[in-house]
């Protein structure tokens, strides 16, 4: 069969350790890891003030972030790439069709996950643990603490939810990157590309990886929070 051996041909590929795919799969990586690290350092803090406050607008917020999950990349690309390009407010930066502008169009996509994820992660602790620490004298940054780590796991799967989001996205990475070999071409825009070709070997050895990947995460997820919980 056709895809029986495509399947081998694409394991024969990883097990050669392929330049070309293990370049891509770096690329991959390293734009999804910032996207994602920069993203919780706004997100998270974010989320978890709006999650824990009380103030006037807190429900139009948390309405704007929960809207926000539902942008569509192509929005995100086009926005990022007209202030990126020659005539644009960052056009002199030259940036666009580099992994720095892939990394920005992904930031702006995955924040909103994060924030929404950790605003319902934070209004699902029950508020005793709060009313609990106040009454044993805690300082508010010590009931803030009591309630991060209450949240913690919850919090961590907003981060895997992200992070697998960003790495299987290819709309910002296409429209922002350019998809320029040994530059910006990333597992989903090299499988797009190489479908386009008919070669579907290093498409299927991509989503062997990609996929290799979202389940090494998940486990490693399922591991920590079943470890710390027993």
């Amino acid at each position: 069969m056709y895809f029986l051996d495509s399947l081998y041909s694409a394991l024969m590929l990883l097990g050669q350790f392929d330049a070309e795919l293990l370049f891509i799969v770096g690329v991959s990586l390293n734009i999804s890891f910032w996207s994602t690290v920069a993203a919780c350092l706004v997100g998270i803090p974010t989320g978890f003030v709006i999650g824990i406050s009380s103030f006037r607008g807190k429900q139009a917020a948390i309405t704007f972030f929960n809207t926000m999950l539902a942008l569509p990349t192509v929005v995100i690309g086009l926005v990022v790439y007209t202030l990126l390009s020659r005539r644009g407010v960052f056009g002199s930066l030259g940036w666009l069709y580099t992994q720095k502008a892939m990394i920005i169009g992904q930031i702006i996509l995955i924040t909103p996950i994060i924030v929404a994820f950790t605003i319902a992660a934070v209004g699902r602790i029950d508020d005793r643990y709060r009313r609990t620490a106040l009454a044993l004298g805690a300082s508010s940054w010590q009931v803030a603490m009591v309630i991060l780590r209450e949240a913690r796991f919850s919090i961590m799967a907003a981060v895997v939810a992200a992070f697998g989001r960003v790495i299987s996205e290819i709309g910002i990475s296409m429209m922002l990157g350019g998809n320029a070999k040994g530059f910006t071409r990333t597992m989903t825009t090299a499988m797009a590309l190489e479908y386009d070709k008919g070669e579907f070997v290093l498409s299927l050895a991509l989503g062997i990886v990609l996929l290799a990947i979202s389940l090494t995460v998940n486990t490693a997820l399922g591991y920590v929070q079943g470890k710390t919980l027993r």
